[in-house]
């Protein structure tokens, strides 16, 4: 992707263009984070108090029991949004989803091992293991450049 800033002094509001052939992925996620007035921080609460979370210290997001937590070296929050909701506030260039109710930080990943067949197996920097479910393997190999 090219970027292109142009100073022009007559100017009394930013604007923003884009070229492209068509429409993808890549240009829909851009017109959405550009956007949306959502603030792309997290907050999640542990022990009654609500911290805000860097996205450098999250290892994974997950939905279990109805809940959303996420993972940090600090230990488990809760969040207040529904897992997609977190998705979108993640960067993702660093964040892939894994499965329906799970999302990892790729900057936190030691390891995949793709020796099961139909699933691949990861284990997190912090030692907590997972897999990722039949419907993302395709989309994990790509990332991965497989």
């Amino acid at each position: 992707m090219q970027i292109e800033i142009k100073i022009d002094s007559s100017c009394t509001e930013p604007k923003i263009i884009i070229q492209t052939a068509s429409i993808t992925e890549e240009v829909n996620t851009l017109m959405q984070r550009l956007s949306e007035n959502t603030p792309p921080i997290l907050t999640g609460s542990k022990d009654g108090k609500i911290e805000v979370l860097s996205q450098d210290d999250l290892f994974r997001i997950y939905a279990s029991g109805g809940k959303v937590f996420a993972v940090t070296d600090k230990g488990e929050y809760l969040l207040r949004l529904r897992l997609y909701e977190a998705a979108e506030r993640l960067n993702s260039s660093r964040f892939v989803r894994i499965s329906n109710s799970e999302i990892i930080n790729l900057n936190k990943v030691k390891n995949f091992d793709l020796s099961f067949s139909g699933t691949i197996y990861v284990e997190l920097s912090n030692g907590t293991t997972t897999y990722v479910s039949r419907r993302y393997v395709s989309r994990i190999k790509k990332i991965l450049g497989m």
